[in-house]
């Protein structure tokens, strides 16, 4: 009897003690790899963060052995991410302000428009001396410069489709959130956020994309007889093509290679997927993208305690509505207050000093400039122009088809979108040699060749704003028009393209950004130790600044902003509106 007894109490036990520790069995190794991952980040901020507080040397001599690149790719990666959270912050303070205030909007969105178009050679040279004369001891001014010259390639079309999104949010959703009792900062949180989310994320990995087209100049940069130089992937690149060492350059592509793909699977592809929950639709989506670290980490019993430790932080429910019961209304989050308009009043007020002080000096130093060099740059700014347009107009003739079909498809989407990330983040000055080389035996000169330079580097701005408005299209819609019997040409025409069209429209503002920016690498290259130049306003800059002629170079740049503000508030401007009421599906 007494047996039977302790049998039963030791079966009972270990069924209790099985029923515990099975869960930790299947997943222990989940949670190892998420320990070890950690552990692996701090390490690699720690180097990072001794990197960047090391004693400024005079050179740094690149070694091109295999074995230094992992930690040059880790280097660039780092710089890149940073760069990128910077960028984030700066979208959503910058867009936000410029879409809520109408006075500030007449400033901020121009002055957009000639941030994004102004060449980094503009202002590249001023700010590196800055920097590094304000950190004389170390490296922090150097890898500070870089950042921000990162920075500058990854922010604009960011803010430009965030900002596009708040002004095109669903007046059903507003009409909710006001019911809701939302104030600015519940509305910003649950409601316009999460409606740009789709085309912030895309932009976001085009974003990152952008970063690295300037890499080879961000991280060895000269000046005069100055050689500033970083040890990462984009100075090793420089160093192995200007040694002619073809198995380097290799070995470049490959690090830069691996360095796309893994950010792709562990960073993007989870953040594509997290962000499908904010499609504005009315049904489920028939087909859902799926990610395998977002899986991985879903299954960590680690993650999910923090998950729920931090849930519980902050608190429960949204604003009750104004009928909402005394119960109800007892665990809604409390009404948050309006924005305050002194602030981005002071900061305008700021912002507007800072402008004029600049207007002036930039006025003594263009004093000295005689009238004809202005004529010059006047028909040099006329041809970069044709350039600029012809390219985003041969971008959109192919990614516009091939952005459909990746964005209405999840599976191609999954299957497709390491590509494009690996295609649009390769920088593509590097490629300039051998195109110019295939064009100079096609007997193409740089003045019709500078094009398809400009292209390599532009059409995936088109690329990534076209299939983040397909993967949006609300599958109820899609439905719908099946259901109807409208065959692919009436979905095309009366679905598709007007539901892409305000994202196209920041795709042909910031891919013309950027060609107006690449100008200056694709107007002026160097082949075979000489150098080729095309008449433009490119080669314009590029000359002023190999020279050190501030004058011409500050010249070039502001005839540059001219032509840009114009064309947008001429152009752009009027695509923008006629994509927010005519060619809206929420309007």
């Amino acid at each position: 009897m007494i047996d039977r007894l302790l049998d039963r109490l030791t079966n009972r036990v270990w069924g209790q003690a099985n029923a515990i520790v099975r869960p930790f069995r299947r997943r222990w190794w989940i949670d190892g790899l998420v320990i070890l991952g950690v552990c692996a980040a701090i390490f690699g901020l720690v180097e990072m963060a001794r990197e960047w507080t090391g004693q400024l040397r005079p050179r740094v001599d690149i070694d091109l052995s295999p074995l230094a690149l992992p930690v040059y790719t880790f280097y660039s990666m780092m710089r890149g991410l940073v760069a990128y959270a910077i960028s984030l912050a700066f979208t959503l303070v910058y867009a936000y302000w410029a879409a809520k205030d109408s006075h500030a909007e007449r400033l901020l969105v121009p002055l957009l428009d000639i941030l994004q178009s102004i060449p980094v050679l503009g202002f590249m040279p001023g700010l590196v001396l800055a920097l590094v004369a304000l950190f004389p001891g170390s490296n922090v001014g150097l890898e500070l410069a870089a950042v921000i010259m990162i920075f500058t390639g990854q922010a604009w079309n960011m803010t430009f489709s965030f900002y596009h999104s708040l002004k095109s949010v669903p007046q059903d959703i507003v009409e909710a959130s006001t019911v809701y009792r939302f104030g600015w900062w519940s509305r910003f949180k649950w409601v316009e956020l999460p409606y740009g989310a789709t085309g912030l994320v895309w932009n976001s990995m085009m974003s990152m994309a952008g970063g690295w087209f300037f890499l080879m100049i961000n991280e060895a940069f000269r000046l005069g007889q100055h050689d500033f130089r970083l040890p990462g992937l984009g100075s090793y690149m420089s160093v192995a093509v200007s040694e002619g060492r073809p198995e380097a350059m290799a070995l470049a592509v490959v690090a830069m290679v691996f360095m796309i793909v893994g950010l792709d699977q562990l960073l993007w592809r989870p953040v594509v997927v997290w962000a499908q929950r904010f499609r504005v639709e009315e049904t489920a989506a028939s087909e859902v993208s799926e990610s395998w670290f977002l899986t991985l980490l879903r299954r960590s019993s680690l993650v999910r305690r923090l998950r729920r430790r931090a849930a519980r932080r902050r608190g429960s429910g949204l604003p009750a509505p104004a009928g909402a019961t005394a119960e109800s209304a007892a665990l809604a989050t409390p009404r948050a207050g309006s924005f305050p308009p002194l602030v981005p009043r002071i900061a305008l007020g700021i912002l507007v000093l800072v402008l004029a002080y600049g207007g002036a000096r930039l006025a003594h130093l263009l004093a000295t400039l005689p009238a004809g060099r202005w004529a010059t740059l006047g028909l040099a700014a006329s041809a970069t122009l044709s350039r600029v347009l012809i390219s985003t107009l041969l971008g959109t003739a192919w990614a516009l088809p091939v952005g459909l079909a990746i964005g209405l498809s999840p599976p191609w989407s999954k299957v497709l979108q390491p590509v494009v990330q690996v295609m649009a983040s390769f920088p593509a000055p590097m490629l300039f040699p051998v195109v110019i080389a295939l064009l100079h035996f096609a007997g193409v000169g740089l003045g019709t060749g500078s094009v398809v330079l400009m292209l390599l580097g532009t059409q995936w701005y088109i690329l990534f704003n076209v299939i983040a408005g397909a993967s949006s299209v609300p599958s109820d819609l899609q439905e719908a028009a099946i259901a109807f019997g409208m065959g692919r040409s009436a979905r095309l025409w009366s679905l598709y393209l007007p539901a892409v069209f305000p994202y196209l429209v920041t795709g042909w503002v910031t891919a013309a950004g950027g060609a107006w920016n690449a100008s200056i690498v694709a107007e002026y290259v160097t082949y075979k130790g000489a150098s080729l130049a095309t008449f433009g306003l490119g080669a314009a800059v590029s000359q002023a600044a190999e020279r050190a002629q501030f004058a011409d170079l500050a010249a070039a740049v502001l005839v540059m902003s001219l032509v840009v503000v114009t064309f947008n508030r001429v152009v752009w401007q009027r695509c923008y509106h006629l994509a927010s009421t005519r060619f809206s599906l929420t309007k």
